[in-house]
């Protein structure tokens, strides 16, 4: 944990002087398309390198992503001077990088010092239950959190049927993507939205109807499914396969995850209009910086008081936020320049993009959105994506939440719901895959996944956008 603490704090104090106070923001009119190369060449490392190079991958991330930072860092400084480039490197890291992963990493350690254990017979019903449950709880503890938290019990639950892989598949569909909808908690890209001005109740009330409806056809579905398999394996049970008894070790994390929320809400509903400065004329406002500290404090906490054997027995370690960490922050800063030229609206040189998702009347096409915003965050990740499309469609969060309420609904739905298309479209979807790989589950390949998500979620989103963005 002190790596990555030690790995926010040197982001920010590399950033933070005051050697000028006057603020210069890269004017995306001014750019061409080479410069977001660097974006999409990270991003295609992400996807390519773990299939084709996965030992090289394993040790070397992190030279990748540095690689490409630099690879618009040094460019950008060189034709557009280093305070252009080191405020909006500043503006990245303290606004929308640190409170980004210090909640993966609060999130990440509280679910980790919680330990489910028992002996749950892993039946249709019984299944259906616990998608259910970690579908709800995912949008309270984030995707990460319920994935990390209900992956291995369910494992376990399975782990002796002759056909399980359907089980952790509809588990990354639900609890490691489309569950998190409710709440800025819930998904990465909600929090980048929340960050952005979009209210966090807003969220709740505006992502219930879709998200209720395709959890409640994929539930659906599973039973269906996990029943079919269940008879054809003729309703065996290994010895004392039943239900006797669930037990939940480190329970008293359940009060720092309860903390994370209060945290999160409170930040977002106390705006006490001070703000602190940090160089280069960029702030950052008071409840941010109360926000961050408590979520800190709180992994802090449960690092310290949660008995070393529960971690042990979740298989717990640090690798998977250092990764997020290191890839996120490459993401962050390569981002820069496709967002500057978003913000350049019809004078920048993705002018042709904003004419695919807007109407001859000048109206957004929320279909457009919808499965626009999808289809990138199936394979890039949903997390930047969201904020271009974000920026896309204006970026003020009032106008969004007031008459764009649509638009915003169709780019929120989009890069949730189709993180689930592909493993690489959220982060926890390799998690729980290398896990499930880890005990002996013999998961899908990286087209094999594909052919279930688009067998099974297509033909659903066809059915979102009639019911929600016709």
């Amino acid at each position: 944990m002190k790596r990555i603490v030690w790995l926010a704090g040197l982001f920010t104090a590399a950033f933070c002087t005051t050697a000028s106070a006057a603020e210069a923001h890269l004017d995306g009119a001014q750019l061409s398309l080479l410069w977001p190369l660097p974006f999409v060449g990270i991003l295609l490392s992400i996807a390519l390198f773990p299939l084709l190079a996965p030992k090289f991958w394993e040790h070397h991330f992190g030279k990748v992503a540095a690689f490409w930072a630099l690879a618009f860092l040094l460019p950008c400084a060189a034709i557009y001077g280093v305070t252009a480039t080191w405020t909006e490197l500043l503006h990245t890291a303290v606004l929308e990088y640190l409170p980004f992963i210090i909640l993966l990493l609060s999130l990440f350690v509280v679910s980790g010092g919680i330990r489910i254990a028992g002996n749950l017979a892993g039946n249709p019903a019984t299944n259906t239950a616990m998608l259910a449950i970690g579908t709800f709880a995912a949008s309270v503890v984030g995707t990460t959190g319920a994935s990390m938290l209900l992956i291995r019990p369910l494992i376990v639950a399975n782990k002796q049927r002759p056909n399980n892989v359907h089980v952790f598949i509809f588990f990354i569909f639900l609890v490691s993507n489309i569950g998190g909808s409710l709440t800025p908690l819930g998904d990465p890209p909600l929090f980048l939205g929340f960050l952005k001005g979009v209210d966090f109740l807003w969220t709740v009330e505006s992502m219930f109807a879709p998200m209720a409806l395709a959890s409640v056809i994929l539930l659906a579905l599973f039973f269906v499914i996990d029943n079919h398999y269940w008879r054809k394996e003729g309703h065996r049970r290994p010895a004392g396969h039943t239900l006797r008894h669930v037990e939940i070790d480190g329970l008293h994390n359940v009060i720092y995850l309860a903390g994370i929320v209060g945290a999160v809400l409170v930040s977002g509903i106390w705006k006490p209009g001070v703000s602190l400065p940090v160089g280069f004329g960029i702030a950052m406002p008071l409840e941010g910086v109360v926000r961050d500290i408590v979520l800190l404090v709180l992994a802090w906490l449960s690092w310290r008081t949660t008995r070393r054997n529960i971690r042990i027995e979740n298989a717990f370690t640090w690798t998977p936020i250092q990764e997020v960490a290191l890839l996120f922050a490459g993401i962050f800063i390569t981002i820069i320049p496709a967002l500057a030229i978003l913000r350049a609206g019809k004078d920048g040189h993705l002018a042709p993009l904003l004419a695919f998702v807007t109407g001859a009347d000048g109206q957004p096409i929320n279909a457009a959105y919808f499965w626009l915003t999808g289809a990138l965050s199936s394979f890039l990740d949903n997390a930047p994506t969201y904020l271009v499309f974000f920026n896309l469609a204006g970026g003020d969060p009032h106008t969004l939440m007031g008459p764009l309420y649509k638009t915003l609904l169709a780019i929120s739905a989009g890069a949730v719901f189709m993180g689930a298309n592909s493993y690489i479209g959220n982060a926890p979807n390799f998690m729980v895959k290398s896990i499930c790989e880890e005990r002996g589950i013999r998961m899908p390949s990286f087209f094999g996944y594909m052919a279930w998500s688009g067998a099974i979620l297509l033909p659903l989103f066809v059915v979102i956008t009639l019911v929600f963005f016709r």
